[in-house]
């Protein structure tokens, strides 16, 4: 029903508009746009800052989700990171995470990566529940922050 694809240069300008909702919807947060542009434009040119993926259906983009690296001492490998989580509205609960989570989930078997994590509003109970229907579960870790430094 989805296809998922990696993101390019020509998904620069929805990326934005869907990071910036983003953070309008889960942190009541105006991100700076030229600043998001130029951060959204860093990751889809260099691939050791994240990689993009988008479902797409019938040509359409639906959704999105970032991915990036941490290195495991304990585990002499990976985790990768899931982020810039997005589902346009209208396809939301129709299975547009879940085919963009197989899609990461199989290609990072495919590269020994160790684990995949995300972080989630903890008020955000809709998306924990959908980050539980495909397997995942709470971390016992609590995350700690310093942004701005």
């Amino acid at each position: 029903m989805f296809t998922i694809r990696r993101a390019t240069l020509d998904d620069l300008a929805i990326i934005v508009d869907w990071d910036a909702r983003i953070a309008k919807e889960t942190e009541d947060k105006n991100l700076d746009f030229g600043t998001l542009t130029e951060g959204v434009r860093a990751a889809l040119s260099d691939e050791s800052k994240a990689l993009y993926f988008v479902a797409e259906t019938d040509g359409l983009m639906v959704g999105m989700l970032m991915i990036t690296y941490e290195w495991s001492d304990w585990r002499n490998g990976q985790i990768w990171w899931i982020q810039s989580v997005y589902v346009h509205p209208e396809w939301r609960r129709r299975g547009v995470f879940r085919a963009l989570y197989q899609h990461v989930h199989r290609l990072a078997q495919s590269k020994d990566v160790k684990g995949l994590r995300l972080y989630v509003e903890q008020a955000n109970v809709a998306a924990q529940m959908t980050y539980a229907h495909v397997g995942m579960e709470p971390s016992y870790y609590a995350v700690f922050e310093r942004v701005p430094i």
